[in-house]
């Protein structure tokens, strides 16, 4: 008779000789949908074509692609630069229609920067049920797949198109008019006051570029969607004749960061927020603004000494 210790050695050895090829699809999928992205992309599916065919007999498995937190982990420097390269890019659209294709109709959230038209286009036109989309800083991003986004998902509830220059008001009118269950609205810009944080990783040219129509993009907003919870403008240059717009179409608004926006006041700030009922979270500009940042002429300084000076959210 064999001892314990024997026992638990054969069971060892067992186990070692396990042949996974044994596994049934099934029995892989359900192993995989254990995995984190990266291991499924990079650890499973290049294993061999069985494995591969088990993923994507289940699209479930690629009803998320989100990139995030490997951008969000990496430090700046030389690796964040290589971002904005066409074959950085191209690597991001791979996986962009690769998930699109795997899931079959149930993609439902994405989340990359640095994608193209080409492939947000292929993504939407094959993802009805997209609800949550992010792909800020994506400067290959254009209207022309943004139409096709509000066309083709209408369940959309949250959409971050932050640092995409190429995107104008009118996508923020057709995904108003086509999503009317957004929840969430990201569009902030880079910091154009200071672009010094920036150095090194975005192209000087393309800071450059920072939009200039904050107004007509926030009157878009108050006119189309009325069901955001949660709005992001930072560093938008609205003015506050556009902000006053906001609370009369967004009036169930929780969330209102307006970080960096130099050309609005404290008092139009103040106005506009008591006018939102349900706000939770107000991000006011609260900045220093060197007078280095103005080129005004001999009595321009007076726009220095306005209201949006009294309190100390403003100083200079």
């Amino acid at each position: 008779m064999a001892t314990g210790d024997e026992a638990e050695t054969a069971v060892r050895a067992s186990e070692e000789l396990r042949d996974w090829s044994d596994m049934t699809p099934v029995c892989l999928a359900e192993a995989f949908s254990r995995l984190a992205l990266e291991d499924l992309w990079r650890g499973a599916m290049p294993c061999c074509r069985s494995w591969r065919d088990a993923a994507r007999s289940r699209p479930g498995l690629f009803a998320v692609l989100d990139l995030e937190p490997g951008f969000a982990e990496s430090t700046p420097g030389a690796e964040a630069a290589a971002w904005w390269t066409p074959s950085f890019q191209r690597r991001v659209d791979a996986m962009v229609r690769s998930a699109a294709t795997f899931a079959v109709g149930e993609l439902c959230e994405i989340h990359v920067r640095h994608c193209s038209d080409d492939a947000l286009a292929f993504a939407a036109e094959r993802s009805p049920r997209l609800s949550i989309l992010s792909v800020k800083t994506s400067p290959a991003v254009t209207d022309r797949s943004m139409l096709i986004v509000g066309a083709c998902c209408p369940m959309l509830t949250e959409l971050d198109i932050s640092n995409c220059y190429e995107i104008s008001y009118k996508s923020l009118e057709v995904i108003g008019q086509n999503c009317q269950n957004l929840r969430v609205l990201k569009r902030n810009v880079f910091n154009w006051i200071d672009p010094s944080e920036h150095a090194g990783v975005v192209p000087e040219d393309y800071l450059r570029e920072c939009p200039e129509d904050g107004n007509r993009e926030a009157i878009t907003i108050s006119r189309f969607m009325p069901k955001l919870r949660h709005l992001e403008l930072r560093f938008s240059k609205l003015t506050a004749v556009a902000l006053g717009s906001i609370p009369e179409g967004c009036k169930d608004l929780e969330v209102l960061d307006l970080f960096g926006c130099a050309n609005l006041t404290s008092r139009g700030i103040d106005q506009a927020a008591a006018s939102l009922k349900n706000l939770v979270t107000l991000v006011k500009p609260n900045f220093y603004i060197p007078r280095s940042s103005f080129h005004m002429g001999r009595y321009g300084h007076w726009q220095l000494y306005d209201e949006r000076f009294q309190t100390n959210v403003f100083q200079i």
